[in-house]
C-alpha cells in the first residue's frame, strides 16, 4: 500500500478531457426539460414528472441553514451533457480519451479482479455497463436507470420517487426535473450477489450538473454489496452535483452500500440518499467524504420492520476553502430495531466540518437500541468542527447512547514520534491514518488503498 505522499500520482482526479459533447443544455425552463425527454425518447408519464418536478423546484426556498448556496446559479449550470458516444459493453469500444480516464481511475481493472458488475457514467449519461452471466442466470437485474425506465416500467413505477418524494427539498425537485444517468438494481428473494457491484460517475464538464439516479431492491432473503465512486477534475467555475440514490431492502435482507466521493474543490455536492428497511433487514452505509466546495449529505434511514438494523461509517476530510456539512438522519418506526454510527471527521487549514444527526425513536418501537460515535480531528487552530445531534425519543423502553469528541492533533504524539526519527509531515499522516483506520478497514481492499491515499493528497494539499 502506498503510504507517502510522495508516491502519489496526485493528476489521477485531475484529468481534464476536452469538453467535447454531442448536445448539451443550459439552465432551468420548462423548454430544456422537454428538450432532455425528448432527446432521451422517454413515456410521457417521465416528462410529467419532470415538469411537476421543476413546478415543486420553483416554489421552494433554500435552506436557512448549513453552508451557504448563494454562489449557485441554475441559469449557469449545464443541466444535461451527451458525451460523444452511445452506451457500450466492450470496454474497448468506449472513445479513446474518456476510457483512457476510467483506465487511470482503476475502474476496468477493478472490474476485472473484484466486481461483479461495473456502471461508468461520464457527465450525464452511463457509456459502460456490464454484469457478470452467473447473475444474469439468477435473475439480477443492474442495468443504467435510463434503460430501466423502458425495459422495467412497472418495476420503475413501482418503487421510483417512492423512498425520496419530489416534494423532500429543493433539490431533490432539482433532480427530478433533470435527472440523467444512474443505476438500477434488483436483487430476487433469496439470491446473495457475493461479489459487489459498482457505480462509477464521472463529471468532466467544466459548470455542469450531475444528477444520476440509483433504486436498487434487494428482496426478501437476499444480499448485496453495492459500492459508488465519485470523481471530477477541478475547474474555476462552480459544477454542481444533486444526485438520488433510492433504496429498499425487504424482510430478512441484506445491503451494504459503500461511497467514496471526491469531487473537485470547485463542486457543491447536495446528494441526497435513503432507506427504507423492513422486517430483519439490515442497511450498512460506508461513506468517505473528500473534495467539494460544499458538501450537504445525510443518509436516511427509515427502519420500518421489527429488528431492522442500521449501521452507518463515515469519514469526511475538509481543507482549505471547503465546507463539509455531513451526518445522517434515522428513524425507528418499529419494535426491537437498531441503529449504530461511527463518524469521524478531519479538518485542516481552515477547513469546517460539521456533524449533523436527526435520530427518531417513534412510541411504537420499543426494544430499540441507539448508539452514535461521533470523533472530530483539527490538525490545525484556523479550522473548525461542529457536532449537532438532534434526538427524539418517544419511548422508554430504549437503549440510547450519544458520545462526542471533538480535539486537535497532539503536538506531544507528534514530538514523541520525531524523536523516533520520523517526520513532521509522516508523523501527521501516520496520526490521521490511524484516526481514519476504522473507517478504511470497512471498505473493500482497493477502495481502502484509495481512501488512504486521498488521506495523503489532502494532508499534502496536492489535489485542487
Amino acid at each position: 500500500m502506498k503510504t507517502q505522499v510522495k508516491d502519489i500520482d496526485d493528476n489521477i482526479y485531475n484529468i481534464k478531457n476536452k469538453n467535447e459533447y454531442s448536445f448539451k443544455t443550459i439552465g432551468l425552463t420548462e423548454d430544456v426539460i422537454r428538450e432532455i425527454s425528448e432527446k432521451k425518447n422517454e413515456p410521457s408519464w417521465m416528462l410529467e414528472l419532470r415538469l411537476k418536478a421543476l413546478k415543486i423546484y420553483n416554489n421552494l426556498e433554500l435552506p436557512t441553514w448549513g453552508p451557504d448556496l448563494s454562489e449557485l446559479d441554475m441559469s449557469k449550470i449545464a443541466t444535461y451533457v451527451k458525451p460523444k458516444t452511445e452506451m457500450k459493453k466492450s470496454w474497448e469500444d468506449v472513445p479513446e480519451d474518456i476510457k483512457n480516464t476510467f483506465d487511470a481511475l482503476g475502474i476496468p481493472e477493478a472490474e476485472k479482479e473484484s466486481l461483479a458488475g461495473v456502471g461508468a457514467q461520464y457527465d450525464s449519461e452511463i457509456v459502460y455497463h456490464s454484469i457478470k452471466e452467473e447473475l444474469v442466470k439468477k435473475g439480477v437485474i443492474y442495468t443504467d436507470f435510463d434503460a430501466a425506465v423502458k425495459e422495467y416500467p412497472e418495476l420503475v413505477k413501482e418503487y421510483f420517487t417512492k423512498c425520496v418524494p419530489i416534494t423532500d427539498h429543493k433539490f431533490i425537485a432539482l433532480h427530478y426535473a433533470v435527472w440523467s444517468g444512474g443505476s438500477f438494481v434488483y436483487v430476487p428473494k433469496g439470491v446473495k450477489v457475493d461479489i459487489p457491484l459498482q457505480s462509477y460517475f464521472r463529471l468532466n464538464a467544466p459548470g455542469a450538473g450531475q444528477f444520476e439516479h440509483t433504486l436498487i431492491i434487494v428482496d426478501e432473503g437476499a444480499s448485496l454489496q453495492f459500492i459508488e465512486g465519485c470523481s471530477a477534475p477541478k475547474y474555476n467555475e462552480i459544477n454542481l452535483h444533486a444526485g438520488c440514490v433510492e433504496l429498499f431492502v425487504k424482510n430478512d435482507a441484506y445491503l451494504r452500500y459503500s461511497t467514496i466521493e471526491n469531487w473537485s474543490k470547485n463542486m457543491m455536492n447536495l446528494n441526497t440518499k435513503k432507506v427504507i428497511v423492513e422486517k430483519n433487514g439490515t442497511i450498512e452505509w460506508v461513506t468517505g467524504s473528500f473534495g467539494s466546495k460544499v458538501s450537504m449529505l445525510y443518509p436516511m434511514s427509515i427502519l420500518n420492520g421489527e429488528n431492522a438494523k442500521c449501521e452507518f461509517t463515515g469519514i469526511s476530510f475538509a481543507g482549505k476553502g471547503q465546507n463539509l456539512d455531513t451526518g445522517l438522519k434515522v428513524i425507528h418506526n418499529a419494535e426491537s430495531t437498531s441503529s449504530v454510527v461511527n463518524s469521524k471527521s478531519i479538518s485542516k487549514d481552515g477547513g469546517i466540518c460539521t456533524f449533523r444527526s436527526d435520530i427518531k425513536v417513534r412510541p411504537r418501537a420499543k426494544k430499540s437500541k441507539v448508539s452514535v460515535s461521533c470523533e472530530s480531528l483539527m490538525l490545525d487552530s484556523i479550522s473548525r468542527s461542529d457536532t449537532i445531534p438532534v434526538n427524539e425519543v418517544e419511548t422508554d423502553e430504549v437503549e440510547f447512547s450519544h458520545e462526542a469528541k471533538i480535539g486537535k492533533i497532539s503536538d506531544k504524539t507528534i514530538f514523541y514520534l520525531m524523536t523516533r526519527g520520523i517526520s513532521e509531515e509522516e508523523a501527521k499522516a501516520m496520526i490521521v491514518r490511524g484516526f481514519a483506520n476504522p473507517i478504511s478497514k470497512e471498505l473493500p481492499l482497493e477502495y481502502a488503498v484509495e481512501m488512504n491515499n486521498l488521506i495523503n493528497l489532502e494532508l499534502e494539499g496536492s489535489i485542487g
